[in-house]
């Protein structure tokens, strides 16, 4: 069993952590901004296969207090990289660090990687070339407090990247954080879901691959672990053939996306092409004041993250929204289950349904909270 630390959004780590314990992980301990977890190889797998709230799986290799860049270099030295990789191998370090002696992440990435090799180059006269886009091995540097930790990165690129959304919308709601939103939402695929101002539809196609059981790095081109020494190919391809023929054809349940924007329409309809399930979810143009239940259904979920204004008195402009989200839930949408993801403690209210439950999250470096609602009338 190897230990492994698979990052997410602040918020995010009880989610993700129930996650990991569902795929069969081993001594799953959520802290801040990820989750430790044991495996072997296949968990290794199906974690970059199956997760769909981590943003990295890392496999930490080195722990140090460092003061200066050349103590990094002497304590990346102690590890034997001969066991990882070879002179044929490329290699890229990923670095943030914060609140320490060492202040560029660049140079403390470029320490790294000298320190690697330098030890090929005396052990054996050659050294690993550097490709900074999809390298072979690539490893993530992170230093807090004087406390670097020097991991693996099994992902190499953030795994909340689907292939589905290659345009970016203002703000945009990152597929992981959706993921895991709906989740805390406490939906499953059995229910009807509507998001009233659907923008880029990332609710809505998160929510059709989990119904579907589609596995969200399936189409995915390249994880960091295919690039290591004791990657098992064969083991890999049995997993994502499994993965495969998993994926079902069709909703229990429908989920349909609205907004009041046409472009925002065109966007989503596109979104869900590239994802393979535009014939599945209904998407359209419409006002939320004149979003209503689908017909022959039972109660669902409405969940939306509606515009909360960054810049001082910008908010003023979406009362009038939130408001009107309200009375509309309120009056055509008995015994459904509405939430609204934002930052604005003051919008939120403005929504004036009774509230259920506040759960806190990070969309990016802005802080969020999901707010839960009943429709049963004000508060």
């Amino acid at each position: 069993m190897t230990g492994y630390f698979a990052t997410c959004a602040r918020g995010l780590e009880p989610v993700l952590a129930r996650e990991l314990a569902a795929l069969g992980a081993d001594s799953v301990e959520h802290g801040r901004g990820g989750v430790k977890f044991r495996g072997d190889s296949a968990l290794l797998y199906r974690a970059g296969l199956w997760l769909r709230t981590a943003v990295r799986v890392l496999r930490p290799m080195l722990e140090a207090d460092v003061f200066s860049t050349d103590e990094l270099y002497d304590a990346v030295r102690t590890i034997d990289w001969a066991d990882f990789m070879t002179p044929d191998h490329t290699l890229a370090v990923d670095c943030n660090v914060r609140d320490s002696a060492i202040t560029h992440s660049q140079y403390a990435a470029r320490r790294v990687k000298d320190a690697i090799c330098d030890q090929f180059r005396e052990r054996v006269g050659r050294r690993p070339s550097v490709d900074p886009d999809q390298p072979m091995v690539g490893f993530n540097l992170h230093v807090h407090k004087n406390h670097a930790i020097l991991s693996l990165d099994s992902s190499w690129g953030s795994l909340h990247k689907r292939g589905y959304r290659p345009v970016q919308t203002i703000a945009p709601l990152n597929e992981a954080l959706a993921a895991g939103l709906l989740m805390q939402a406490g939906w499953t695929p059995e229910t009807p879901l509507v998001d009233p101002m659907c923008g880029s539809a990332t609710f809505c196609i998160e929510a059709a691959w989990m119904a579907l059981n589609r596995a969200p790095g399936l189409t995915r081109k390249w994880f960091g672990f295919q690039g290591w020494r004791e990657f098992d190919r064969v083991l890999w391809n049995a997993i994502r053939d499994d993965a495969r023929d998993a994926v079902k054809k069709d909703l229990p349940a429908p989920i349909i996306g609205t907004d009041v924007h046409p472009g925002a329409i065109d966007l989503a309809n596109q979104n869900a092409r590239n994802a393979g399930v535009a014939h599945l979810l209904k998407l359209e143009r419409k006002d939320a004041g004149q979003a209503r239940p689908p017909a022959g259904v039972a109660p669902g979920v409405v969940i939306c993250n509606p515009p909360y204004g960054e810049r001082i008195g910008e908010e003023k402009e979406w009362v009038p929204l939130y408001t009107k989200l309200g009375q509309v839930m309120r009056d055509h949408w008995p015994g459904w289950r509405l939430f609204v993801f934002t930052s604005n403690d003051m919008l939120a209210r403005k929504v004036k349904l009774p509230v259920k439950q506040r759960t806190p999250f990070f969309n990016g470096k802005i802080e969020c909270q999901l707010w839960e609602y009943g429709t049963e009338g004000k508060k």
